[in-house]
């Protein structure tokens, strides 16, 4: 009985998410936050210093300190591959590749992000992953090509396959990128959790109607985490144009906007995690708000990633990058919540 029980520990340790974390001595599932900046800026694939920038040892020690062990780390496709099919830019891949390896050093764990919305800038258009001039073995490509060289790596949470889709073709599209993208992963890495967004900006509040069809996606594995999305304003596009009382939020609005996802994870028997949720920095009540989704998260046994901080943020409300040398209101909020029970 005894063998049994530790084999049983064992599996759920090393599944969805669990084997880079066993690894680092991490035995439940971190907050953390974004580490915004390799995604910044229009001109693809652009210039590192000028059009955008990766976090430092400086930021991932200021976060570890605020017990924020997990870290999403927004990243463009254009750069990381440069001409669709070729190899990975060596240039793009050190300056992620030393990122990593810092946090590895710190204990941080790793979510690679490819925030590219479905879509790829080629010739200064934006064009849908699945169309004609972009199909979707391209991206497929990529990812297989991202996991050959991340695999080895002790702290890496998971392969988060695309950032936010949304406006797709049909309502199948994302869904069949996904399992491409999954089968190509898993040629050459079995163990990496791989992290699939939702549909319709990957809202949490939708997900039971955008992206309920996700549940049939395949991984010979077993280790797939559906990631949603929660901001508290009125359209849920965390641009927070109006004061608290005029986006008609309360305290209870993001318990509200996870509720659908949790429940749809805990009726499916799927692994789940926030990627992105956020408030700005000038009313208390958004703090309250903040608080109640992320207690209401933990008790349900579900991580996410606040968004966000990073060197070039400068003022930006949402930020908790500390700005000249002062504290965001708002990480008094996230230091409380270090991990999901």
């Amino acid at each position: 009985m005894k063998i049994r029980i530790l084999f049983c520990f064992v599996f759920i340790m090393l599944s969805a998410g669990s084997f880079a974390q066993s690894a680092l001595g991490i035995k439940t599932y971190p907050f953390g936050v974004n580490l915004a900046g390799a995604e910044f800026g229009e001109r693809m694939p652009g210039v590192f210093g000028e059009d955008y920038i990766y976090p430092t040892a400086g930021d991932l020690d200021y976060f570890k300190a605020k017990g924020l062990m997990l870290m999403r780390l927004p990243f463009k496709w254009e750069r990381i591959q440069p001409v669709l099919g070729a190899d990975l830019d060596q240039a793009e891949l050190e300056r992620m590749k030393k990122v990593v390896l810092l946090a590895q050093e710190r204990n941080i764990l790793v979510l690679l992000d490819m925030h590219n919305y479905c879509r790829r800038k080629e010739k200064g258009e934006y064009l849908i992953i699945s169309s004609e001039e972009l199909p979707a073995l391209t991206v497929a490509d990529a990812w297989r090509r991202l996991a050959t060289e991340f695999k080895d790596f002790k702290n890496i949470w998971g392969y988060g396959l695309m950032n936010e889709p949304h406006d797709m073709p049909s309502k199948d599209t994302w869904f069949t990128i996904a399992q491409g993208i999954i089968d190509e992963i898993r040629t050459v890495d079995r163990q990496t959790s791989i992290v699939v967004a939702g549909d319709s900006w990957s809202s949490s509040l939708r997900w039971p109607v955008e992206s309920d069809h996700l549940k049939e996606l395949r991984d010979p594995s077993d280790a797939l985490i559906f990631e949603a999305h929660i901001y508290f304003d009125h359209d849920g596009s965390g641009s927070y144009k109006a004061a608290f009382e005029k986006e008609m939020a309360d305290d209870l609005t993001g318990v509200t906007r996870a509720r659908p996802f949790v429940e749809w994870l805990k009726k499916n028997n799927k692994r789940g995690f926030v990627g992105e949720y956020g408030v700005p920095d000038n009313d208390p009540r958004w703090l309250n708000t903040l608080n109640k989704m992320l207690a209401y998260l933990q008790e349900n046994g579900e991580n996410g990633t606040y968004w966000a901080a990073g060197p070039w943020w400068g003022n930006h409300f949402m930020s908790v990058q500390p700005k000249n040398g002062n504290e965001q209101p708002q990480i008094k909020i996230l230091s409380r919540y270090r991990f999901a029970r």
